[in-house]
């Protein structure tokens, strides 16, 4: 049984960073098999799921937290590694969260609020819930920066991480089932069954190895500002850091 956290909110906060990325346009030509990326439509309800670091937002909130520890650099190297798929994802968060340990818990309200919405992303979740769409993220981060930034963006269902504390302060170890790429795609598949959706009308955004699975899955799936091998294994790309081009996909 996948760990799932699900809630609904309604509060809200506006925050854009314009951000490039460094490869060449949006790619609208692969998919299906025949050239053709499928396309669900805005005429009837629908769930699109994000990634969350260097996704819907574009920090990586480890790597802040690392930065913070005195250990960002170590982290973000391991960070880059699992995100192109050369290390286990359960096997390096576990290196880089052992790192955080004494890590004072206030550390989770100053990233947060040092933290940037990818642009276009409050645009496009705005733009789907008009048109009777959920949002939900699904994030290899942590509960204590995810639930926050979930009330800012009126994210409907949410899972990630959750770090272990005491006296304070983190021990440097995480709680339960580590989000993975696995827990990622059931996710999508438990909150398309829990609202009655066929696949076909959910869409999956990611930049990361561990996100390809969902992208595969979902009835349009988009490597977003992604690493080569998401890239090349996703039916669609978004090279821009413009979260509305999500929208240019949809009918």
């Amino acid at each position: 049984m996948m760990r799932e956290h699900v809630q609904i909110v309604d509060e809200s906060a506006a925050g854009e960073h314009v951000q490039a990325c460094n490869t060449d346009g949006n790619d609208h030509g692969r998919g299906n098999g025949n050239g053709a990326v499928s396309r669900p439509t805005l005429a009837q309800p629908g769930l699109l799921v994000m990634d969350v670091d260097s996704t819907l937002i574009d920090e990586e909130v480890i790597d802040e937290l690392g930065a913070a520890a005195g250990a960002g650099e170590r982290i973000a190297k391991v960070t880059e590694q699992a995100m192109r798929g050369e290390l286990d994802f359960g096997e390096a968060l576990r290196a880089r969260v052992a790192l955080l340990q004494g890590l004072p818990t206030e550390v989770f309200a100053q990233v947060h609020g040092s933290l940037h919405f990818t642009n276009g992303a409050l645009e496009l979740i705005d733009a789907l819930h008009a048109h009777g769409w959920k949002i939900g993220v699904v994030s290899g981060g942590f509960h204590e920066v995810v639930d926050l930034l979930a009330a800012d963006a009126h994210i409907d269902y949410w899972i990630a991480n959750r770090l272990e504390e005491a006296d304070g302060k983190l021990t440097g170890k995480v709680l339960g089932e580590i989000v993975t790429k696995t827990v990622k795609l059931e996710a999508l598949q438990a909150w398309a069954n829990q609202l009655g959706l066929p696949m076909s009308q959910t869409v999956a955004v990611g930049d990361g190895a561990n996100d390809i699975p969902m992208i595969q899955a979902a009835g349009l799936g988009i490597a977003f500002c992604a690493k080569p091998k998401t890239r090349q294994a996703a039916p669609a790309s978004i090279n821009e850091r413009d979260l509305r081009h999500v929208l240019d996909y949809l009918r």
